[in-house]
This record gives C-alpha cells, structure tokens and sequence, in this order.
C-alpha cells in the first residue's frame, strides 16, 4: 500500500444528477455522493479528472443557458486504509427481486443476487434510472428472450437480464465501460453473447427486449435506430430521462404504446411496445 493517496472533493450548486451520470460513464474507479456533491479517492493523481469534471461543467452550463457553480478540491493524504473506508459505504440494495452487492458483501439467499464491484464501475444500482431500469427488467425480461443492453456502462442490466435466462447482447461508446461490463459479468459467473464498443447504427439484429439507461437527447437522437431493432410484440426499456424532458422523448416514439411509467424522484423509464400495423394498413 502506498503512502499517500489522493482525494478530489467536489461540490456542485445543482444538476447534481447529471454530474453523477457523467462520473459513473467516464470515472474507472467508484466515487462517493455527498449532499454537496462527490469524493474521488485513487492512490494516483486525480488531476486529469479535476480537468474533465470543469470541462464537461462548462459543456453543462452552455448546454442549459444558466450557471452552474463548481468547486473541486484536491488534497494529498496520507494512506490510513482509505479502501477500507471506502468499502463501508457501499450498501447492497435489493430493488424488487435483485440484490445488488459488492465483492465484499454476502449474497442473500431469498433474491437473485448480482455482485458489481464498485473498483469497476459505479453502476451498483443506487441511481434512481438504474434501479427502475432493474425493475422493468424485473418484470418484463423473461427466459430466453434476446436482449439488447445499450449504453451498458457497468453491465448490471444486462447481468440482470441474464440472470432471468436472457441471452444478452451490449454496447457502450466508452471502452473503459466495455472492460468493466465483461469483468463484472464474470464475477457472476456469465457472459455476455456479443459485446462490442460502439452504437446500434449498422447494426442487422433483432431482439425482444432492447434497454436503453442513457439520457434524454442521447435517446432522441437514436430512436429510428432502437426502434428498428425490435422484434414483433417487443418491449423497449428507455430510462435516463428527467421528467421535465419526458414529452419530448415520447414525440419520438409516437408510433409505440406506452405500457408502464416507473418512476422515481424527478426521473421516469418507460416501458414501451411498438404499435403493431393493422393488416389494411399501407
């Protein structure tokens, strides 16, 4: 164990759930919410992520038109088992039938137990979109449905889609989130079917749940080509969204039926079917 380690305290005035959004797509290590904002803890330099943390804040405040005060501190400490400490603050969390846990936790014998390693990734499933994501998946992904992961960060919905029997596909732009959805998946004992680094775009597959945990105008931007990957009759988990942002999503998928709205504080996934055609229909 090294001497000393590094601790980046920041503290944001709002949009505090965005900030969190980006650190858990971007950081390859877990990071800790406070009221105030997040502690970053890495026994090497955190001034490379003090850089992308102002950049993606000023990308942020152009982006909303309104300032967004940001305060990032880092100090150099001595190392007195900070990993330790860090360990106790990671809860497992059971979100209907899941028990989300750690490496270091106990499974529970009642649930379906899915062991994230936080080292890895931050998709532990304490995020609001994370855990409603994990409910529909709950209630919706059956045994041996083929499922699309989109934007799989961690893998924990995709690991949670394979639990039920699924076989599971996934993608996410970051290789770092690639890295860490395969090893996560074979800390429960799985794998993924295809994995790959990149979008949907070019993509000649069809699949009767397709789950897309991203943002608003990610999932804007991408519906023509979620949309085109479902099979008949199939479900399509979109979540990541503010509430405030809800209407302007669904204009784009106007031609799929609304099945369910989960929601949690200000954000909602929804659980949509595409409209089947009438027969006279042209």
């Amino acid at each position: 164990m090294q001497e000393h380690y590094y601790e980046l305290v920041v503290k944001v005035s709002s949009e505090h759930e965005l900030f969190a959004d980006f650190l858990a797509d971007t950081l390859p290590i877990g990071f800790e919410e406070t009221d105030e904002g997040f502690i970053i803890r890495s026994e090497e330099d955190l001034d490379t992520i003090k850089w992308g943390i102002e950049q993606f804040s000023e990308a942020l405040q152009k982006a909303l038109g309104r300032p967004i005060e940001i305060e990032c501190t880092q100090t150099k400490l001595p190392n007195n088992d900070w990993i330790a400490s860090y360990k106790k603050s990671i809860e497992p969390l059971a979100i209907d039938k899941f028990y989300i846990h750690p490496t270091w936790s106990d499974n529970n014998p009642k649930l379906i137990n899915i062991v994230i390693d936080p080292a890895l990734a931050f998709g532990t499933g304490h995020h609001p979109t994370t855990a409603s994501s994990l409910r529909a998946i709950a209630k919706y992904v059956q045994k041996g449905d083929r499922v699309l992961d989109v934007g799989c960060g961690s893998g924990i919905l995709g690991i949670a889609a394979m639990k039920l029997g699924a076989v599971v596909d996934a993608c996410d732009t970051d290789p770092i989130s690639i890295e860490n959805a395969i090893k996560n998946a074979k800390l429960n004992g799985l794998e993924f079917h295809a994995i790959w680094e990149g979008s949907t775009t070019n993509l000649d597959e069809k699949y009767d749940v397709v789950i897309a945990n991203i943002v608003a105008d990610v999932l804007i931007f991408i519906a023509n080509d979620l949309k085109k990957l479902l099979n008949e009759n199939a479900t399509l988990i979109l979540s990541g969204i503010l509430d405030k942002y809800e209407e302007k999503v669904l204009k784009y998928y106007g031609d799929c039926e609304i099945i369910e709205r989960i929601t949690q504080d200000e954000w909602v996934t929804l659980v949509l079917k595409k409209e089947r055609k009438d027969n006279n229909d042209k």
